[in-house]
């Protein structure tokens, strides 16, 4: 195999882990009538009430998976570095990095949730005195999310935008089609089709799906490039 073949299927099998991962924190349904502590803070929890029923176990292989995943991720930014050959090389430059350093953003944003699932159960065992204490630390915890999720997702945007540019101009190994393909673009792909899948998929695929176009992405970006 070549480098460019191995670092695709690099990239592929790190998403593959990264959407297990997200599917270990986030699969998961429950009703809050049936956990009274919690529902006085369901406006606080928005949605990460769901975690209080995960294991110990599942919830801290859903974190580091997604973090033993990134530098996996990562190999298959230098395939598309290499892919986007013949491009303006600052902008091929400036693509590659920020995609790069989301991806660095992002296991720590991925790992963290192992933290508020902590956070969630605690929330929900410790008596109704002691609660305000956890409830802090949780607001204190999305802070850190926001911040972190806000530069993840302006940086893949733009190198979203980038790559399409580059692409689009005709003069890169990639063909013209994939100037529509991107994490962006494959993400509302993603969540459209959502609507027609059967519920046990989508209820099994819960919180996966930016990973699952990361997955589609390199999977055109490896098949596209198989034979350089």
């Amino acid at each position: 195999m070549t480098t460019l073949q191995i670092t695709g299927a690099a990239a592929i099998l790190g998403a593959l882990i990264y959407a297990v991962g997200d599917v270990l924190l986030l699969a998961s349904k429950v009703n809050l009538d049936e956990f009274p502590k919690l529902k006085p803070f369901a406006k606080l929890l928005s949605d990460a009430e769901k975690m209080v029923v995960l294991s110990p176990n599942r919830m801290m292989w859903g974190a580091l998976l997604g973090v033993f995943a990134t530098p996996l991720v990562i190999a298959g930014y230098w395939q598309v570095y290499q892919g986007l050959d013949g491009g303006n090389p600052s902008t091929v430059l400036t693509a590659t990095l920020l995609f790069g350093i989301a991806s660095v953003i992002g296991a720590f944003v991925h790992g963290s949730f192992y933290y508020m699932g902590e956070y969630v159960q605690a929330l929900n065992q410790v008596d109704e005195k002691s609660q305000g204490v956890i409830a802090k630390m949780i607001e204190r915890h999305k802070k850190v999310l926001i911040i972190t999720y806000a530069p993840l997702l302006i940086m893949i945007v733009i190198a979203s935008i980038l790559f399409a540019i580059l692409v689009g101009s005709g003069k890169t190994l990639f063909p013209g089609w994939m100037t529509f393909v991107n994490p962006v673009t494959l993400t509302i792909a993603w969540l459209l089709i959502k609507r027609i899948l059967p519920k046990f998929i989508v209820d099994a695929t819960e919180g996966a799906g930016f990973n699952i176009a990361y997955l589609a992405f390199f999977l055109c970006t490896t098949i596209t490039l198989w034979n350089i």
